[in-house]
């Protein structure tokens, strides 16, 4: 609640922020009203104690002293204060392991920027700065509000069989800091959003707890919804656009503000620079003492411990957000110049104008989902629903680089891949890709999947990776001999060869007439390559006038005429009109 600031005894939390340089909490959430409280109040030192403490009313002071004035005792009072089953349960001595039982009260998740979105806030002015500030937190609550209607369930009953949506919705407080923990202060925009576990049942309006593994099952696919909104939002405002980038190479790639110079990213990422000088020396004993090299999931474990080693302590020095930027600024300045500084938004801006000149956002709903399939087939064999959703919306902020998706269009993508693209397999709720949809069983083409997907020396996403492009390169190719086979080739004259009947020649005249028959050799050759240029501009022709009709049809717009090729076979049965918004070919404009 204070940040990374050192909170003296005796003083009050308000002025501790202060002290501390990052502002107050406030409460977010619709689960509010049931509560009393209103989205944006600050968040109290005594509201914080009872709620996230506690597991009571935010303001069970007040409840407690209204009952013991009409009679009440003050464990009715207490009791009646307490949201759900009181924290005093699991210390019981009537309780199975009862030491064992720790009350959980609530979760807090970090929602953070990318890397470069941290520098721009840093370095420039102040109207980027707030913008910024902005833009992570619409994407913050819309987040927070996915997860209150689509995710969070509230269980009861023995091991909480029972379960459902919960009625009102979330308590949420909110903490927004400003730096990390490196040894030297660096910008690290970032909120804390504690969610409280107390929520009301739809049928009967009681408290409970939240399902725990729905909320840690889905976090992922609300990191990426997440990021996905932050880059809608900064494009939206700022006209920025963004672009992808693999950190490390062959891994799966973070999405950075076009123009910002990378050697800032050096500058502001010294708690990575930490871990990965801590991190050889972790690895290297791992292997000696397992024997063998690290797995995916052996790598994530060996990090994390590489960062609470690293970890350095909380800063003493009480510094404002003024003061630090202003900080932030002279280091960067003296790291790499003023001009790559002080022309930072700039160049984003110029930046923008080459990828939308480079990139058409659009999003076709096939080869997303195909590339979603792939990817999430090749990095995990069996996957569920939510797997598929996170990398879906990958999959857009890849392809529109920050322009705003339709709303729903990820769920589209994952119907769509679950419906054509997967199978079921156990007993649970689990599917694995369907290669047979793709790769039916009359084609030779399966055997090119096969060594894509059990490369074992390549990182898994550089596998992914492949395997998508190869079942989209599929997808185009059946698509592009489907929209050839439905026209009529041009209209082309055989060119008869030279005959070899006649009588025999003498020596001279067979050098003569052989001289001859090359030249006319030569000549059918060089008349029937033409007759092929000519065939492959005519289809090329066809295939250019088919793409202007597709996008006519998109927009809605009249088809243009044609004044050479016939138009293509693309018009629907009597009676069927096309989807709006929907291109022939399966894709999204």
């Amino acid at each position: 609640m204070v940040g990374d600031g050192h909170r003296t005894v005796g003083t009050p939390l308000r002025a501790a922020q202060d002290e501390a340089g990052v502002p107050p909490g406030v409460w977010k959430g619709r689960g509010l009203a049931a509560l009393g409280l209103t989205a944006g109040d600050v968040v109290s030192e005594r509201q914080a104690e009872l709620l996230l403490g506690e597991g009571r009313h935010p303001d069970a002071d007040r409840i407690e002293r209204e009952l013991l004035a009409h009679g009440k005792t003050p464990e009715q009072a207490r009791r009646a204060t307490v949201l759900g089953r009181p924290i005093e349960h699991n210390q019981s001595a009537e309780t199975d392991k009862a030491k064992e039982r720790t009350p959980w009260l609530a979760f807090d998740l970090v929602f953070r920027p990318p890397p470069t979105a941290h520098i721009a806030w840093a370095l420039t002015d102040e109207t980027h700065h707030r913008v910024l500030e902005l833009c992570d937190g619409i994407a913050r609550d819309k987040t927070l509000g996915w997860l209150e209607e689509s995710v969070a369930e509230i269980r009861w009953k023995a091991g909480g069989k029972e379960r459902a949506r919960v009625k009102d919705g979330l308590v949420v407080a909110v903490f927004r800091h400003y730096e990390s923990r490196a040894t030297e202060s660096r910008p690290l925009l970032h909120s804390h959003a504690v969610v409280s576990v107390r929520a009301r049942r739809p049928h009967d309006g009681k408290w409970g707890n939240l399902s725990a593994d729905s909320l840690m099952t889905h976090i992922v696919a609300a990191d990426t919804l997440y990021t996905l909104y932050f880059m809608e939002e900064v494009t939206a405002r700022l006209g920025w656009a963004w672009e992808p980038r693999e950190v490390p190479p062959g891994r799966r790639p973070v999405m950075d503000i076009a123009g910002i110079d990378r050697r800032l990213i050096g500058w502001q990422s010294t708690r990575r620079q930490q871990i990965e000088e801590a991190l050889p020396v972790i690895t290297a004993r791992y292997e000696e003492r397992q024997g063998h090299a690290q797995g995916e999931r052996a790598g994530y474990v060996l990090a994390g411990q590489a960062a609470d080693q690293t970890r350095s302590p909380k800063r003493t020095e009480l510094l404002s957000l003024t003061e630090l930027r202003a900080r932030w600024r002279v280091s960067a300045i003296r790291a790499f110049g003023a001009c790559t500084v002080y022309r930072l938004a700039a160049r984003a801006r110029a930046a923008a104008a080459a990828v939308w000149a480079r990139v058409r956002p659009v999003v076709d709903i096939v080869l997303a989902a195909v590339d979603t399939v792939a990817v999430v087939y090749v990095m995990r064999g069996a996957f569920a629903r939510h797997h598929l959703l996170a990398e879906a919306r990958r999959h857009l902020s890849y392809a529109l680089r920050g322009r705003r998706h339709e709303p729903g269009l990820d769920e589209t993508i994952v119907q769509a891949a679950v419906d054509d693209y997967t199978r079921p397999v156990g007993r649970g709720l689990a599917v694995t890709a369907d290669l047979r949809a793709l790769y039916p069983r009359d084609t030779d083409d399966q055997p090119v999947l096969r060594p894509l997907t059990r490369n074992r020396s390549a990182p898994p996403y550089e596998r992914a990776r492949l395997a998508a492009d190869a079942l989209a390169a599929r997808v185009r190719a059946a698509r592009r001999a489907e929209r050839l086979g439905s026209r009529t080739r041009p209209h082309t004259v055989p060119v008869p060869g030279a005959s070899r009947s006649g009588p025999r020649l003498s020596r001279t005249d067979r050098k003569a007439g052989r001289a001859q028959e090359q030249q006319q050799e030569t000549g059918v050759a060089a008349l029937e390559q033409t007759r092929s240029t000519i065939e492959a501009v005519a289809l090329m022709a066809a295939g250019l006038q088919d793409g202007v009709r597709e996008r006519d049809v998109a927009h809605r717009l009249q088809p243009r005429p044609a004044p050479v090729m016939p138009a293509p076979s693309h018009t629907p049965p009597p009676g069927v009109q096309p989807a709006p918004g929907h291109t022939p070919s399966g894709g999204l404009a």
